[in-house]
This record gives structure tokens, C-alpha cells and sequence, in this order.
């Protein structure tokens, strides 16, 4: 089997990588290609893949096909393509909002899988939630479930509108966990900690509120009970969050970007 990683990008190079890394395949096998220059001068440097700056040069070659592309840089793809392609190709598609459909029409093909990957692939703590047309079989899918672990975990999902909805929790999700750490982090300078205390005690917070939850099976609001007493601190912290209904604009922020993400499919 062979596989070809379109694009290059932070989201491709992290694919191409991965897989290289866990030797799933030789470095004949796997194969990447962006038009680039210097992103080709660099990937040349690698010894995980095949590196080609003409798609035209190896498309033929490759039985499953990564499209690592910007969406807004696909149309363009596909009209390069479309004549080189064959109907035995199985393509994985690593773009937010092209549908499945749009990707089988300007092909001409009808073995696609579309996924949802998320940021933190790039240090092997991915979600990566696919779904796919109806020709693509149990086989390829487990193959391409394999590929995709390589990043951290995937999760199969039933139809295209739950990878938009999964858009909204993990695609879109490390944001969220960003903007909250940069409050806490502003809060702690108001507190006038400095700069690196605050990152220190922000960072090893979640650090250590993800191991605590990694490590059992007790819910979030279950671990916020135990953290939390009658009239102490932490439950003037939380009392405060639900006044200022935090949790239903945390939930209305997720389904803005779920929303978003139907939108550009249409």
C-alpha cells in the first residue's frame, strides 16, 4: 500500500509524519507533495517519505490519497487532478467543510473518507472524527483508522453532519481551552503574579486536572464536588461561574462553531 499526503501544511506534514514515525510504512511507500520550493527543499531533509513538488508525478502511484490542501485552495486541486485519478483510489480528505459530495463530483471518483482532525495531532494527542461514502469498504476503513491514530485516537462517526458537530467540541475545542487558560493567566497578573508564575500555575492546573481526570472514572462535576466545599473558595468561584452562565455560553460558542461548519458545507 501507498500512501500520498497532498499539502505540507502544519495539518499534512503532521499526518506524514506520524505515519512515518510509527513505521507503519517504508519511506517508499509514503509519499508527500507540496509545490513549494522551500517547503520541498525542507521535506527533503526527512527520511520518512518520498518527496515530489508535481502532483502529476506521483497521484498514479498512491492507492490512498491524503488531501492536506487550504479548502480554498481545493477547487483548484481537483482540476489538476481529476484526469489523473482512478477509481480504486480511496481519498482522505483533511478539510474543514468540503463535503463529500463536492469531492466525488470534481473527481469523478467515489471512495472518500472525510475527516475532522484537531490541533493537538501535531504532539500525538489528536481526535480525529472521519465518516465515509458508502463504497468505501470495512477494510479501507480500517486502514484508514490506522493512519489516523498515528496522531492519537479516531472515532468513526455515522454521517457528515457529526463531523460538523464534532467541529464544535474538538476541531474547534483546544480554543476554547486556550481562552480560558489565557484568563485565568490574566487573572493572575491582576493578582500581580508575574508573567511566569502565572503561565507556571495555569499550565501545571490543567496539567494536573487532566491526569486527576485521565486517571478515574469520576466525572467533571463530580471531581468539582470534591474540589469544592459549603461556602469555601473554590464554590465562590463556581457560584460566580453559574450566575454568569458560563456553561450555557461555553455551550453557545460550541454550536457556533458547529453552525459555521454546516454553513460552509453548503
Amino acid at each position: 500500500m501507498k500512501v500520498l499526503v497532498i499539502g505540507a501544511g502544519n495539518m499534512g506534514l503532521t499526518y506524514a509524519t506520524s505515519i512515518g514515525e510509527s513505521k507503519m510504512l517504508n519511506g517508499r511507500d509514503l509519499l508527500i507533495m507540496d509545490a513549494a520550493p522551500d517547503k520541498v527543499k525542507s521535506l527533503e531533509k526527512i527520511d520518512y517519505f518520498d518527496v515530489y513538488d508535481r502532483i502529476e508525478n506521483c497521484i498514479d502511484k498512491a492507492d490512498v490519497v491524503l488531501i492536506a490542501v487550504k479548502p480554498y485552495h481545493s477547487a483548484a486541486l481537483f482540476e489538476s487532478i481529476k484526469d489523473l485519478v482512478r477509481q480504486d483510489q480511496l481519498f482522505v480528505s483533511l478539510m474543514a467543510g468540503v463535503t463529500i459530495k463536492t469531492i466525488q463530483e470534481a473527481l469523478g471518483v467515489k471512495k472518500v473518507i472525510r475527516t475532522m482532525p484537531n490541533l493537538p495531532a501535531q504532539v500525538g494527542k489528536g481526535v480525529t472524527s472521519f465518516t465515509s461514502a458508502p463504497e468505501v469498504s470495512q477494510v479501507e476503513l480500517d486502514v484508514v483508522k490506522k493512519l489516523l491514530d498515528t496522531t492519537g485516537v479516531s472515532l468513526l462517526v455515522k454521517d457528515e453532519r457529526t463531523i460538523d458537530a464534532s467541529t464544535g467540541i474538538s476541531g474547534s475545542g483546544p480554543a476554547y481551552v486556550f481562552y480560558f487558560m489565557q484568563s485565568m493567566m490574566d487573572a493572575a497578573l491582576d493578582m500581580e503574579f508575574s508573567p511566569e508564575e502565572a503561565k507556571m500555575l495555569v499550565q501545571q492546573t490543567f496539567e494536573g486536572a487532566i491526569e486527576l481526570f485521565n486517571q478515574s472514572n469520576l466525572s467533571p462535576e463530580e471531581w468539582m464536588s470534591r474540589v469544592a466545599s459549603k461556602g469555601g473558595t473554590t464554590q465562590a468561584a463556581l457560584d460566580s461561574m453559574e450566575n454568569n452562565k458560563v456553561k450555557e455560553l461555553i455551550k453557545e460558542a460550541a454550536f457556533a462553531a458547529f453552525n459555521r461548519a454546516e454553513e460552509i458545507g453548503r
